[in-house]
């Protein structure tokens, strides 16, 4: 099981800084910026190598999950 940020999402943050720097911003004066979106990922089939079963609770909550 993964938790972490979006790949997507950093990517379009690091462009958002990107271009405020080219524009002529301090990388120090760039606000610190904390995640409010997640991701969650299992794989079940390292799940079910050592016979972990994963609830369906939790798969409903995956946003990614490899069979």
């Amino acid at each position: 099981m993964a938790y972490g940020a979006s790949l997507s999402d950093r990517i379009g943050r690091a462009t958002v800084c990107a271009d405020r720097i080219l524009k002529g911003a301090r990388p120090s004066e760039l606000p610190v910026e904390q995640r409010t979106t997640v991701e969650r990922g299992i794989n079940l089939k390292t799940a079910k190598a050592p016979g972990l079963a994963i609830p369906p609770s939790v798969l409903v909550l995956a946003d990614d999950v490899i069979q």
